[in-house]
């Protein structure tokens, strides 16, 4: 099987040694996503709801450059800064997956994220 590097300007460029994404055959893994606007590079950190929507849109387009989409997501991990979060987020969660079949998840508090985001999200999908 090839190994497919992603690279989108639909999500923030990597911030450091990673790809955005990995195709390989036909699963897609995306890199774990901070909610950074990839039009301004800024983090969107003030509120767990604006960030939760743009992590899942950085991921959305990360599958979408490697050929899949949301409705074929597998597996999401998603890492809070915060768990007491966990309920905000999973409202965001809950309407970004609507109308799709919900993938396997998991959710963990973790000390500090990069840029001191509040959250970061990864997904496998297939194609």
């Amino acid at each position: 099987m090839e190994k497919i590097v992603i690279s989108t300007p639909n999500a923030p460029a990597a911030i450091g040694p990673y790809a955005q994404g990995i195709r390989l055959g036909d699963v897609v893994y995306t890199s774990g996503q901070l909610p950074i606007d990839p039009k301004t590079g800024e983090l969107v950190s003030d509120d767990i709801k604006k960030a939760t929507r743009q992590s899942l849109e950085n991921v959305k387009a990360v599958l979408e450059a490697g050929g899949s989409s949301v409705g074929k997501i597998v597996k999401v991990l998603i890492l809070l800064n915060d768990i007491n979060d966990f309920a905000a987020m999973n409202e965001v969660y809950n309407e970004f997956f609507e109308g799709t079949e919900y993938p396997a998840r998991s959710a963990f508090e973790v000390a500090t994220l990069p840029k001191n985001a509040l959250i970061e999200i990864e997904a496998v999908g297939h194609i």
